[in-house]
């Protein structure tokens, strides 16, 4: 299932109506940050939708996992099917497909018709961001594409940052019906701006869809569908101890292992692996997933930090991370002009450095941080992830050709997605195990004949209104259950720090690999 072009290697986008590029930019970037909110918004918003279908959380969250599976699917095979039904054709069917299901989510009677739609949601979504990077980087000329992908990184990165705060805010004001409902206004103005506005360039409308590979695809539905199941159930089944998540696994590891050996030797495969031989493309996928595990990573770690531990509501979590936000935002522009004069490899070597300052600054923190001391790491690590992804996607997609564009900005966006999915489930389940190995590290320092402990307990029991000393007060339940749940609050603490020390690493282990990319030219032709 391969794209055959007709047009040479490199070729322009050539003649055709003449567009506004900023014109464009809005119209592809409206589908694809509509698209990424929608991603993260629902979290929030699973508890109210599984009281109000009659259904479990744990029944609920099949409305996350579905989207994520069909949307996994779709990814890889963005180009084959752009070249199938034209990529604009293409773009406006995913779009009319995310916005009409949208409504029909909105509308689900019950559980079973949500997860159905959101199946269907999720296929009409998997093709909006590659499409969206592969127009941008053809649209702008080359000496610009840096600041096109500044544009589409503003997207990227601030919409699983917006998404949870605007989902948290409707569904308490209104309901969680609304989150969907919200699509249907930017879905209708994508599909306009995009039929006026985008047209496919030469070398789409005349290349062709090769035949379809079946085996192909249905390995790759198998695989993906398998594993993204696992990454999103594992936490909740215990991993392996369950039955169902090891066959799972099983069937995931098969159906992948065949999957690129059969796609390495068919002619037609249904994706390109063959893009891996390009050297900097390869190195560039590997950091993109790692880079994806980290930032999804830590998004999911500090909200759960500030209100299990700190005592924060949703809504000023959001503000913790919203200046995360505002630091990729300031800086976006600036690396997309530094792009054009500086060696890109110093930028994402920076952006990576940064990232992990930031995660430094989150391992230590302490259950006595006021708000400004939890958002400084945040706006710090804006500023890594605007750095790091802009100047990461432009090198990337460097050395590859028009005609192989859409395999691989596809590719590109599978990697950083399955890289949060590993992220998140990677750093759920490192929390609640480091979590108990400090508890257990905790208990064994309480010794109720220590002196500090014994003016602890009497200052409790004062607080607590009880009487009797330290060794009565031993028997009373109230300020036994106070002690426990102290010991769980540092032991928790404890384990988010971890956590962090641990992302912090990761980044620190990246930076060696972009000193084997190749060197940008910054020559203004090329």
């Amino acid at each position: 299932m391969t794209v055959t072009p007709a047009a040479p290697t490199g070729e322009s986008q050539g003649p055709g109506p003449q567009v506004n590029k900023w014109l464009i930019t809005i119209a592809v970037m409206a589908g694809t940050f509509m698209e990424i909110v929608d991603t993260t918004v629902v979290n929030v918003a699973l508890p109210q939708m599984a009281g109000s279908l009659s259904a479990s959380v744990d029944e609920a969250t099949w409305v996350l996992t579905s989207y994520l599976v069909s949307n996994a699917i779709v990814l890889p095979i963005t180009g084959w099917l752009a070249a199938l039904f034209g990529r604009k054709r293409f773009l406006l069917m995913c779009l009319a497909l995310f916005t009409g299901t949208s409504i029909m989510c909105g509308a689900a009677p019950n559980l079973g018709f949500l997860i159905l739609f959101r199946i269907f949601q999720g296929i009409g979504g998997g093709a909006l961001q590659p499409i969206s990077q592969a127009i941008l980087l053809e649209t702008f000329p080359p000496q610009e594409r840096g600041m096109a992908m500044a544009l589409w990184g503003i997207g990227v990165v601030i919409a699983p940052i917006v998404g949870p705060v605007l989902g948290g805010w409707i569904t308490d004001n209104y309901s969680w019906r609304w989150v969907f409902y919200i699509n249907l206004p930017i879905g209708i103005l994508s599909l306009i701006m995009t039929f006026f506005f985008i047209f496919d360039p030469p070398y789409i409308r005349t290349q062709r869809a090769g035949r379809i590979d079946y085996f192909g695809l249905g390995l790759l539905c198998v695989g993906l569908g398998a594993l993204q199941i696992v990454l999103d159930k594992g936490e909740r089944e215990d991993w392996f101890s369950s039955a169902f998540i090891v066959r799972l696994s099983i069937t995931a590891v098969i159906a992948l292992g065949v999957l690129i050996y059969w796609e390495l030797k068919t002619r037609e495969p249904v994706i390109d692996l063959r893009l891996f031989k390009e050297k900097t493309y390869a190195l560039g996928v590997t950091i993109m997933f790692f880079f994806g595990f980290a930032l999804y990573g830590s998004i999911v770690l500090l909200p759960l930090y500030l209100q299990t531990l700190m005592g924060y509501d949703a809504t000023l979590a959001g503000m913790v991370l919203a200046p995360g936000g505002l630091g990729s935002l300031l800086i976006m522009p600036i690396v997309g002009r530094l792009i054009t004069v500086v060696d890109n490899r110093l930028l994402i070597g920076l952006g990576l450095v940064i990232n992990g300052v930031a995660m430094y600054m989150m391992s230590i923190f302490n259950l006595q941080i006021d708000f400004w001391h939890a958002t400084m790491p945040r706006f710090i690590q804006g500023i890594g992830l605007g750095m790091t992804f802009v100047t990461l996607t432009t090198v990337t997609m460097s050395k590859i050709s028009q005609a192989r564009m859409g395999n691989a900005t596809g590719i590109f966006n599978l990697l950083r997605n399955l890289g949060g999915s590993f992220g998140i489930a990677t750093m759920v389940t490192l929390l609640s195990r480091r979590s108990q190995f400090h508890q257990s590290r905790l208990v064994e320092h309480i010794n109720p004949t220590s002196t500090n402990f014994q003016q602890w307990a009497a200052r409790l029991q004062e607080f607590l209104g009880t009487s009797g000393g330290a060794e009565t007060g031993l028997l009373d339940r109230q300020w036994l259950g106070a002690l426990y749940q102290e010991v769980l609050r540092q032991a928790n603490m404890l384990a988010f720090c971890d956590d962090y020390w641990i992302l912090a690493i990761m980044f620190a282990l990246l930076v060696p690999l972009v000193l084997f990319m190749h060197r940008q030219d910054h020559q203004p032709g090329r």
